[in-house]
């Protein structure tokens, strides 16, 4: 297990590699003046002087690769530059905004996953019953419905019509509504993941085995068949954390919330290529621990792996 556990340690450093090459290549050719844009932000002024001195303190005067080793290495050390528009480090900015964002994103999947585990495993029990159907229907309105509009009904039901919550004050209440609404994307998904695991269950030898000896169809589905579907929910759950970045960035702005989405698109504008680069690094991080995180649970779940 440790060894396994280095080989995903070094794999994601490879991977975190090519993608700061990547996004640093693109970022840096981007159609936009870091040094203009810094300019207009923090009223400078417009001479030879002043851009001189920016390029020379950002490096913007040096060669390529050597402005992509210069900004990893600072980016590795903490220092993750500062923010054209708000004039404040970028890894400050972050720190603060993050766990929200986490909060939302991480509590929403964690919440789907719990949720998807009863739902699927009612379906499976009884195929084409009340549960099943709900499942089968949550899992395609999602995929109809963006997550977006069916916050701004939300907001017009429970916080004008209703008055239940505060749409945009970035309360407990909001941030709640989010996570919930994150949570909704997934759990159709995955309890059809989970539900259609289960049944291919039920065609196995051993299954009819426990029937035969005396065990209930709930009971012998559970024993013989969850881990089984839990390890297909897991797999699942890697191509989820993709889709709960963008579900969270879209009800950050929806809602107000001072999360890391917020703050880049906000930036964006302002062709902030700090921010830029921060987010997709942090964005790439989170995709790379989910998928170790989830490789290593399906490692403990399957005994062959063990081996």
């Amino acid at each position: 297990m440790t060894a396994h556990i280095v080989r995903i340690g070094l794999r994601s450093a490879a991977s975190l590699l090519a993608v700061s090459a990547l996004a640093f290549l693109v970022v840096a050719f981007m159609p936009s003046d870091p040094v203009m844009i810094a300019i207009r932000a923090w009223n400078l002024p417009v001479d030879e002087t002043t851009i001189s001195a920016l390029r020379t303190e950002w490096g913007l005067d040096r060669p390529f690769p050597a402005r992509y080793l210069s900004w990893l290495a600072d980016f590795v050390t903490g220092d993750w530059g500062r923010s054209f528009r708000t004039g404040e480090p970028v890894l400050d900015e972050f720190s603060s905004r993050l766990p929200l964002s986490l909060g939302i994103g991480l509590g929403g999947l964690t919440l789907a996953a719990f949720a998807a585990i009863p739902l699927g495993f009612a379906a499976a029990l009884k195929p084409d019953g009340v549960a099943d159907r709900l499942s089968r229907l949550l899992a395609i309105t999602v995929q109809a419905v963006p997550a977006f509009w069916l916050g701004l009904v939300l907001i017009w039901v429970l916080g004008v019509q209703l008055r239940l919550i505060s749409p945009f004050s970035a309360g407990i209440d909001v941030m709640a509504l989010a996570g919930g609404l994150v949570a909704l994307h997934s759990t159709g998904m995955l309890a059809r993941v989970y539900r259609r695991d289960l049944i291919e269950q039920t065609m196995q030898p051993y299954y009819r085995t426990a029937l035969a000896k005396g065990l209930t169809r709930r009971q012998a589905l559970w024993r013989h068949g969850h881990s089984s579907a839990l390890y297909a929910l897991l797999s699942a759950m890697r191509s989820e954390a993709g889709w709960a970045i963008g579900t969270t960035a879209a009800l950050e702005v929806l809602f107000g919330l001072p999360g890391v989405s917020q703050f880049l698109v906000q930036s964006i504008s302002a062709r902030d290529h700090s921010v830029l680069l921060a987010y997709i690094m942090v964005v790439a991080g989170w995709m790379l621990a989910m998928n170790a995180g989830v490789e290593l649970a399906m490692r403990r779940l399957d005994p062959r792996a063990a081996r």
